[in-house]
């Protein structure tokens, strides 16, 4: 009996592989330049003892990026002749993160594997959204607190002091777990990049509308970015999607039926109070009154589920475009959700 159902679930993995690849779109003939623009490396490449004529030259080769580095990571306002605040501001940050750059350079190399991805990314983006017009990527270094990925007006911006890897020095210092406790900061890995990059430009395409709503309908809203991750990522494994653990992962897999249950008894699905959005939603060690195994984030968990289910539901494949505009309401009535 055991082994029928191992079989079982097996046939039912295997048949859930094969259907996610057929569905991909084929993107064969879809071309877009998304080469990462190394700021990073030509900014620490500037001769220390000359860094205002290094800064325009910079100016030259970055016009659509300098001014939001001087002004949000310098903190000095734009680039030019008049600003007196600049030079001093520079020079403290270059002498001050030159040995982090060191570091950095070392352990995230070329970013020739990231940068093969986010181009199959923005293949598959261009085919669901053909108006969608792909940005420029660049990279920097900012302090530690400053975006991993942050979109300007013209270019999507990669923050590699969030991408060094869980040992990284500052990360693991008494400072560094402040500011970014483990949970967090065991994700600051440079495999990363391109799902924190394509969820960038889920929020640009569609801006999170789900102010004001219960937690339930915030659940599907949000799970809805994670599914559409999925399709234009689909070699990106779930634990990245996610940001879960393959533990976490698993507690959720082989309790789904209880964490609904809970959802449900406690009638927190119908609460728009923060507090109680907060246990569910959003950055935690964990969720409350479940076992320590249990993830934080686990309502985008569910919420992703539901619209998986709605999507299984469906006679003919439903297109990106068309789910994005369903209400939460919808999603949940057509899936018929009962998970045991």
């Amino acid at each position: 009996m055991k082994c029928s159902k191992f079989l079982v679930a097996g046939l039912i993995f295997l048949a859930a592989c094969k259907d996610k690849k057929e569905n991909r779109p084929d993107i064969s003939g879809i071309s877009v330049s998304t080469a990462i623009e190394r700021f990073d490396l030509d900014y620490f490449a500037l001769d220390s003892n000359n860094l205002q004529d290094g800064m325009k030259a910079l100016g030259r080769k970055y016009p659509w990026f300098i001014n939001d580095f001087t002004a949000n990571i310098l903190g000095a306002g734009p680039l030019n002749d008049s600003n007196k605040i600049l030079p001093a501001a520079n020079h403290h940050f270059f002498t001050s993160y030159y040995p982090v750059h060191q570091l950095l350079t070392k352990e995230l190399g070329q970013l020739s594997k990231e940068e093969k991805e986010l181009n199959q990314a923005f293949r598959t983006i261009k085919y669901y959204f053909p108006d969608y017009k792909t940005p420029r990527l660049v990279t920097y270094l900012g302090p530690f607190d400053a975006p991993g990925v942050a979109l300007t007006d013209s270019a999507i911006a990669i923050g590699l002091q969030l991408y060094a890897g869980t040992d990284f020095p500052f990360y693991t210092s008494q400072q560094g777990q402040e500011l970014f406790p483990l949970y967090i900061s065991r994700r600051f890995e440079k495999n990363y990049i391109p799902v924190n990059v394509v969820k960038a430009v889920l929020t640009d395409l569609y801006p999170d509308k789900s102010a004001g709503y219960p937690l339930l309908e915030k659940m599907i809203e949000q799970g809805k970015y994670w599914w559409l991750s999925q399709q234009i990522l689909p070699d990106a494994p779930d634990s990245l999607i996610t940001g879960f653990t393959e533990t976490q992962l698993e507690f959720c897999e082989k309790n789904e039926g209880l964490i609904w249950n809970l959802l449900l008894q406690s009638e927190h699905v119908y609460s728009t109070e923060p507090g109680i959005l907060k246990l569910y939603l959003g950055e935690a060690p964990g969720t409350q009154g479940l076992p320590p195994a249990a993830p934080g984030n686990i309502g985008q968990w569910i919420g992703l589920r539901i619209v998986e289910k709605y999507i299984a539901e469906q006679a003919n494949p439903l297109a990106p475009r068309k789910l994005m505009q369903l209400s939460p309401r919808e999603i949940l009535d057509g899936s018929k959700y009962k998970p045991r």
